[in-house]
C-alpha cells in the first residue's frame, strides 16, 4: 500500500473524532486491524475512517460491540461495509431496537407510576409487589422485563 493511504493512529483519531485509546480498544476486539510499518508504528488503511464511522453510527443505537463485530464478520472476506451493507445492516438491527424502544417506554412508564405512588420500593411496594408475590415470576425486575 502506498505511504499516502496508510493513516496513522493519531491520523485516524482525529479523523474520526475519538481517543487513539478508542483505537486501540477496536482493534484489541477484532473491529479493524492494523499493520506495523519498518518503524514498527501502526499503520491503517484508509477505509478504516468508515469502519469506525459505522461503528460510532451503531453504538449511538445502542447496538453493543459484539453484535458490531458480528456483522461485519458476515461482510464478505472481512472487507468495510458499503452502502448496500449498512442497509442490510441496519434491518437485521431494527427488530431489535424497536423492542429496545418498548422495553424504555414501559420503564419509563413504571417509573412514573413508582414515583407517583411516594414509596420507591420495588421489593416492598403495595402497589406493584405485595409480599413480594412476583419472586414466582422470577429474579429481577419481572414486571419491566415483560414483553408489551
Amino acid at each position: 500500500m502506498s505511504v499516502d493511504m496508510e493513516l496513522s493512529v493519531g491520523q485516524v483519531a482525529k479523523r474520526c473524532g475519538i481517543n487513539i485509546s478508542a483505537i486501540h480498544f477496536y482493534e484489541q476486539k477484532g473491529l479493524i486491524k492494523s499493520w506495523r510499518n519498518n518503524g514498527n508504528q501502526r499503520r491503517y488503511s484508509r477505509d478504516v475512517i468508515r469502519r469506525i464511522s459505522l461503528i460510532k453510527a451503531a453504538q449511538q443505537l445502542g447496538i453493543s460491540l459484539e453484535e458490531i463485530a458480528n456483522a461485519f464478520a458476515s461482510l464478505p472476506n472481512g472487507r468495510t461495509a458499503t452502502q448496500q451493507d449498512w442497509t442490510s445492516l441496519s434491518l437485521m438491527w431494527k427488530d431489535r431496537l424497536s423492542q429496545r424502544i418498548n422495553q424504555l417506554q414501559q420503564l419509563k412508564d413504571s417509573l412514573e407510576s413508582c414515583i407517583g405512588c411516594g414509596c420507591l420500593s420495588m421489593t416492598h411496594c403495595p402497589l406493584y409487589n405485595p409480599n413480594d408475590k412476583l419472586q414466582s415470576q422470577g429474579p429481577g425486575p419481572v414486571l419491566l422485563n415483560k414483553k408489551a
